[in-house]
């Protein structure tokens, strides 16, 4: 892939979004943006207590990433965001129509595994099951790969620029 595209590393929580964003990024030689940053505080206070969610609450969250990947368009970068919902990218895709997707997959036990060995983060395993209830694969009329997250997260972050190198160009 050449850049100057946008990157959005997707997935359910535990799938190592925040981990594999900025690996991806020195792969591609562009910025990373932690998509958590860009929640307002009462989403992270909804996600701690274990609450969901809702579509609504996700909107000013989506625009906050989408004017971020509009503001890198023709720049690159890479942002880590769950975008689990079709929606929520055609809503990414409306802001910056260039942004393609590495969609992070992976068995469920293992996500759940991963969750339960961070420290610090807001996002309850409890969760886990909503991320995966809510989750739309990748369509394929979107720009965009899926990656296993098995191995070591330096592979990972390889086989998603190696997968990107294997797209077309995004129309900007």
């Amino acid at each position: 892939m050449n850049t100057p595209h946008v990157v959005v590393v997707m997935g359910v929580a535990g799938t190592g979004k925040t981990t594999i964003g900025p690996l991806l990024a020195a792969r591609l030689g562009v910025p990373y943006a932690e998509g958590d940053d860009f929640h307002p505080q009462a989403n992270i206070a909804k996600m701690t207590a274990g609450t969901p969610l809702t579509d609504e609450d996700r909107g000013p969250w989506l625009d906050a990433i989408g004017d971020w990947a509009q503001d890198r368009s023709g720049l690159g970068g890479v942002v880590s965001c769950s975008a689990l919902k079709r929606s929520y990218r055609d809503r990414l895709r409306a802001a910056a129509p260039g942004v393609v997707f590495v969609h992070l997959t992976g068995d469920r036990s293992l996500i759940e595994e991963r969750m339960s060995q961070r420290q610090g983060h807001f996002m309850p395993t409890a969760l886990l099951d909503s991320q995966f209830a809510t989750l739309q694969p990748l369509g394929r009329d979107e720009a965009g790969v899926a990656v296993e997250v098995t191995g070591r997260p330096e592979e990972i972050a390889e086989r998603a620029a190696r997968a990107l190198g294997g797209l077309a160009a995004p129309a900007q």
